[in-house]
């Protein structure tokens, strides 16, 4: 199974490096890493010719051209992949363990076909990298694309979409903040339709840097996130969720 890491930068010169060694320090062999910039000025390019350059074990591919946005450097990404499986770690985000990958793989061997998904639960770091909380919304056992009606149960970060699928599924660039959501929602109903398993891992896959972009233009993700729901699921049913997740955040600090 050769899986396709795919980072996304920008001026990330701060919070690069530490994604990088994270990549670099995975003891799964069968991987490739695209590094999609956005036509970066901050000394992030230095960093990526360096890791290239010192990189032998596995493929280091590099684009960096302007673009207009963040899902349109994953959408280049995902038609640069060539792996089996493709998943997003941005820079500033890092692999939870050396042997991250090694244990998503191992998922495999849980599913009489190659999964739709594999996907598991994600840590929040600061950063400096240290470890913050466990993420407030945890993998389920059992993922569908309705899940995704309780909030992001699944972090982009933690979630591995099987490439011949994902790539019939371009981020749609009307949204500026919650494509993410909206993509892995589509995906898993292609699953669904397909009638292809999503499988947990069982363990923490990412940690994820906080205050990334969701976090910086709060209120405007909250309106777009709000938007998918109601093109998935309808209306009433996102206004009823929107309604309980605030008990829901009560009861969790209980």
């Amino acid at each position: 199974m050769k899986i396709s890491i795919v980072t996304i930068t920008y001026n990330a010169a701060g919070v690069l490096q530490r994604t990088l060694d994270s990549v670099a320090g995975q003891t799964y062999p069968d991987m490739e890493h695209l590094i999609i910039d956005g036509a970066s000025k901050d000394g992030t390019l230095e960093q990526i010719k360096d890791y290239e350059l010192r990189t032998k074990d596995y493929e280091v591919k590099v684009i960096s051209e302007p673009d207009r946005g963040i899902y349109d450097a994953m959408n280049k990404g995902l038609q640069k992949a060539t792996g089996d499986y493709i998943i997003y770690m941005n820079a500033g985000d890092m692999f939870h363990e050396t042997t991250t990958l090694e244990k998503v793989a191992g998922a495999l061997q849980k599913s009489p076909l190659p999964p739709a998904v594999i996907y598991g639960d994600t840590n929040i770091v600061d950063n400096e990298g240290r470890f913050l909380r466990k993420r407030h919304l945890s993998a389920p056992e059992h993922l569908s694309w309705r899940s995704f009606k309780q909030g992001m149960l699944v972090c982009h970060q933690a979630f591995y979409a099987r490439l011949d699928i994902a790539r019939t599924i371009h981020y749609d660039l009307q949204y500026r903040h919650s494509a993410d959501v909206d993509w892995c929602i589509r995906v898993m109903k292609e699953a669904e339709r397909q009638h292809l398993p999503m499988v947990n891992v069982h363990a923490v896959v990412a940690d994820f840097l906080d205050g990334g972009d969701s976090k910086q233009n709060h209120r405007a993700s909250l309106k777009e996130r709000f938007a998918v729901m109601r093109q998935h699921y309808g209306l009433l049913t996102t206004l009823a969720m929107h309604a309980w997740f605030p008990f829901r955040a009560l009861l969790k600090k209980l």
